[in-house]
């Protein structure tokens, strides 16, 4: 099982981003999942996350109403677009599916962590 983000980069103050997130090996259609973030020295985050039938988004309050997360299950991938972004978005970005019935919001409630992608946000 393998999960790869990307679409990660260097962009001003103010610009936008769209993160991808596939996974291969394994199908994630029928699990909730979510986007995680990690700067450096700091804990790892939640960001964003999405039921599983795309019904339902859960938002961190510092990213609420600048960033969208969507899915396609078609695809087994998820999306996390990001405007307007700030130079304390500044992370590296993970994704993952939900694994059981803990809380949307909880790292312990997310497993198969991949490779995340560096966006890196300038003033």
């Amino acid at each position: 099982v393998q999960l790869q983000a990307s679409g990660g980069g260097l962009v001003q103050a103010g610009g936008s981003l769209r993160l991808t997130c596939t996974a291969s090996g394994r199908t994630f259609s029928s699990y909730a999942r979510g986007w995680f973030r990690q700067a450096p020295g700091k804990e790892r985050e939640f960001v964003a996350a999405i039921n599983r039938y795309g019904s339902t988004t859960y938002y961190a309050d510092s990213v609420k109403s600048r960033f969208t997360i969507t899915r396609d299950n078609a695809k087994n991938t998820v999306y996390l677009q990001m405007n307007s972004l700030k130079p304390e978005d500044t992370a590296v970005y993970y994704c993952a599916p939900k694994i059981g019935c803990g809380n949307y919001y909880y790292t312990a409630s997310y497993d198969y962590w991949g490779q995340g992608t560096l966006v890196t946000v300038s003033s």
